[in-house]
């Protein structure tokens, strides 16, 4: 442990098992903060777990499926009560959904992804307020380039649609949290390295409705191919320290310029 940018703070990571979430987790609790993991796969939050404290850290799991709202009030309070305080919040968790023309798109389909991705960062949110308020705090929200910079991505209306409410109510919380001294922001991550294709659903009608866009080789200017999820955490540590104790109601593309040329 040779950086403390959030000793003695307590953090929320919403999807901390996998991913940019468990990457978050890591840098985190490398810098000093103790982590509560709220993840409804709790066998991969727990490996997470496992590392922050071979680290020398502390981290606990809690279990806690973001779309089930109960569920969501349930596990923050007791997350802010696991040490007596609460200061960081990052609404990580979510899915791709359905890759699906808008016409034969389910509804149902398009609610599971409007429910977890943008219901579930709300409920996260609201429930944290009233722990946060105590001595002001960091939210973030991770977003997308897609919905926001990019909308080239045929199939997506749902998680595009999630990803922009996500933007827009960040910045009404920042607003509206400011005089408690809570700053809110979100991440909008381009092509990273993670596994949530395991949560994407195409289908087979697709390539009715698709755009061919051909794209020079590499995902992005900046790198050749898509970037790691350590490259958002650096962010996201960035945001949740007084680093940016002027920063707030503000979306951070960490994409090495992709969006600039897929938008």
């Amino acid at each position: 442990m040779t950086n403390q940018k959030l000793k003695d703070k307590v953090a929320i990571v919403t999807g901390g098992g996998s991913g940019i979430g468990r990457a978050t987790v890591l840098e985190f609790a490398r810098n000093g903060a103790k982590v509560i993991m709220l993840d409804r796969t709790v066998e991969n939050a727990e490996k997470v777990r496992q590392q922050v404290e071979e680290e020398g850290g502390q981290a606990v799991v809690i279990e806690c499926d973001i779309a089930e709202p109960q569920q969501v009030e349930a596990a923050v309070k007791q997350a802010a009560a696991q040490w007596g305080r609460l200061d960081i919040v990052f609404a990580n968790a979510g899915i791709n959904g359905a890759m699906t023309p808008i016409e034969t798109m389910d509804i149902e389909a398009w609610d599971q992804t409007i429910h977890i991705n943008l219901r579930g960062t709300f409920a996260t949110v609201k429930y944290a307020i009233p722990h946060l308020k105590t001595s002001g705090g960091s939210i973030l929200i991770n977003s997308s380039i897609n919905g926001n910079r990019v909308f080239s991505n045929i199939g997506f209306s749902a998680y595009s649609t999630s990803k922009a409410g996500q933007v827009a109510f960040m910045k009404m919380a920042a607003l509206e949290l400011a005089q408690y001294k809570i700053r809110v922001n979100a991440i909008c991550p381009g092509a990273i390295s993670t596994n949530i294709d395991d949560n994407t659903y195409p289908s087979e009608d697709l390539k009715e409705v698709q755009i061919p866009v051909e794209f020079p080789k590499g995902g992005q200017p900046l790198e050749e191919g898509p970037g790691r999820p350590d490259q958002v955490a650096k962010l996201a540590l960035f945001l949740a320290s007084e680093d940016s104790d002027h920063i707030t109601g503000t979306e951070i593309y960490c994409d090495g310029a992709e969006s600039l040329l897929h938008g």
